[in-house]
């Protein structure tokens, strides 16, 4: 096996390099994983065009350790083609999907099941070296083995898509609820597909018109409703004048917070899954009036929903229909841009063998 990979290495905002890298050296609970797929999110967008803010290149993780320019990548699969020593669920050969999270069963809120909140939690990728690169070391504890009818590029959406399964889960949907989705872009998308894989619900998305709402739509939401002058009276034909169950805001834009706050019912829920680049002003009378729960969600569980999201991929159109396209690694720059743009409505992958 070679000794050194090409790998794709994040100095600060806008310098991204590729470049020649020593071949990762697994531990004893780590798998070595030739990578088919690695995908990137706007968390990696915003790190290009403006960080670093969370990526440890100019201060040292207080986890990791990790200081300096970083391997970029924290949604990949890929093939193992080496095993620790302390490694016995995971086999040479085996095509595997990762969780990128790595947490340490030990505290408190592992011990809850919230791994996603560990204290001493790192992702691949946004923390330390990454799969942004022909290989990368993985915990054999992050992987899922990928079913043998799911194809690479359909595979590669598991990480992001088990974080809208988690979303999900957090809005503690029940059959028969009316949900409000506010986005309609790739991680609304997931929700949505979340929310569908976990109960029978009645759902509501809403986006500007055009492919995104048609694509919602032929993923099984129930209603779509494009922003425009009677957005508010199209929707309450949908939900009542006593407004949603659940309203699950997964834009991020300015406003929409408020805006899916006064779509909730009494005694309701809101949960906010986007990232508002600017504070929100969030009118608190009305929901304690009105005794409404709001909600947060962060990453994913790894043992509870990466299997359900490669699972959703294997039996549903809808890695067929988030994917944009698949890239080799000198094209992550410019698609990085295209992301930060707002120029890519799904998602797209890389194959760093090309």
């Amino acid at each position: 096996m070679t000794t050194t990979m090409m790998a794709a290495v994040y100095y600060g905002p806008g310098e991204l390099r590729l470049e020649e890298r020593p071949l990762p050296i697994p531990r004893s609970d780590e798998v070595l994983l030739r990578v088919t797929r690695s995908g990137m999110c706007g968390t990696d967008a915003s790190e290009w065009k403006s960080g670093p803010l969370i990526f440890p290149v100019k201060k040292a993780h207080p986890t990791s350790g990790h200081f300096g320019p970083m391997v970029m990548g924290h949604e990949f699969i890929g093939e193992v083609v080496g095993v620790g020593s302390a490694v016995d669920v995971i086999l040479v050969g085996d095509r595997v999907a990762s969780g990128a999270g790595i947490s340490c069963g030990k505290c408190a809120r592992c011990l809850e099941g919230r791994t996603n909140l560990c204290k001493q939690y790192v992702t691949l990728g946004l923390n330390r070296d990454g799969g942004m690169a022909e290989y990368v070391a993985v915990p054999a504890t992050t992987l899922k083995k990928i079913p043998e009818d799911l194809s690479d590029d359909e595979a590669g959406l598991a990480q992001p898509l088990a974080v809208g399964i988690h979303a999900a889960r957090r809005a503690r949907a029940q059959n028969g609820d009316t949900i409000v989705i506010i986005g309609a872009g790739a991680i609304g998308t997931f929700v949505l597909a979340g929310l569908n894989y976990l109960a029978e619900v009645s759902s509501i998305v809403v986006d500007f018109d055009g492919p995104r709402l048609d694509r919602a739509r032929r993923l099984g939401a129930t209603h779509v409703v494009p922003v425009a002058e009677n957005t508010e009276d199209e929707l309450r034909n949908f939900v009542g004048e006593n407004g949603a169950d659940i309203v699950i805001e997964a834009s991020g834009a300015p406003g929409q917070m408020q805006r899916a706050l006064s779509w909730v019912r009494r005694g309701g829920t809101l949960l906010q899954v986007g990232l508002p680049t600017t504070p929100p002003e969030l009118d608190v009378h009305h929901a304690v009036m009105s005794e409404i729960t709001i909600e947060t969600t962060l990453a994913h569980v790894c043992g509870e929903d990466l299997e359900p999201a490669l699972e959703i991929l294997a039996t549903t159109s809808l890695g067929q229909e988030l994917l944009e396209g698949v890239f080799a690694l000198d094209n992550l720059e410019s698609q990085l841009n295209e992301l930060a743009s707002g120029n890519i409505q799904g998602k797209v992958l890389f194959d760093p063998s090309r």
